[in-house]
């Protein structure tokens, strides 16, 4: 069996852009894969009753605050310095993460991951416009119109939807969550103890 780690994604989460380059190097150090599965983080929180922290501690000020010190605390640290938060947060990212079951059907997964990570999360583009998403997909590399065409596709509407359903019945209610063979690992806080769970399997 390959050394795996899954990533559960969604491009809406500000915390799935800040360790995306760390999981992949995580993984990279223990030998591993980094099995990447588009999920709708939506649809998470419909099904779960979750929310986002924006709005569940919207009426614990103090809370949201500390939330978002401990954030900067994480890009201080990691000096994820292109950061910057999307003046359209939060973004509807049905769209684009419909366009990475695209991408992943055609083996360009992690080309499309950088290249629209880059432009909500570096940029402030407004990824759920799709004159502006066919922009970015063109200028990098990608054929935007194509793409746009087939995230309108019933197979790439069904796949996203299907990752979304079975991500919530293995226990997930938010997004970055990680799989180490079957153990859940949620949040950025806690790739060291992704990274011990890999190192304990055989390669």
């Amino acid at each position: 069996m390959t050394k795996a780690l899954e990533l559960i994604f969604d491009f809406g989460s500000p915390n799935a852009y800040l360790i995306m380059d760390m999981a992949a190097e995580l993984a990279a150090r223990q030998g591993a894969e980094l099995r990447i599965t588009p999920c709708l983080l939506g649809g998470i929180f419909k099904a779960t009753g979750n929310k986002a922290p924006f709005i569940r501690y919207a009426d614990a000020p103090a809370r949201m605050a500390y939330e978002q010190l401990e954030m900067q605390r994480f890009i201080q640290r990691h000096h994820l310095t292109k950061f910057r938060m999307n003046p359209h947060f939060p973004l509807n990212s049905l769209l684009v993460m419909r366009g990475a079951i695209v991408a992943q059907q055609d083996g360009r997964l992690m080309d499309y991951i950088h290249i629209v990570n880059r432009a909500i999360w570096e940029d402030g583009a407004k990824m759920d416009d799709p004159a502006i998403v066919q922009q970015v997909l063109d200028a990098g590399g990608f054929d935007g119109t194509e793409i746009l065409a087939r995230t309108q596709d019933d197979s790439v509407k069904n796949q996203l939807a299907q990752n979304t359903q079975d991500a919530v019945q293995r226990g997930v209610f938010g997004i970055p969550t990680f799989f180490v063979g079957d153990d859940i690992f949620f949040g950025k806080e806690r790739l060291t103890q992704v990274e011990e769970a890999l190192a304990k399997l055989a390669g």
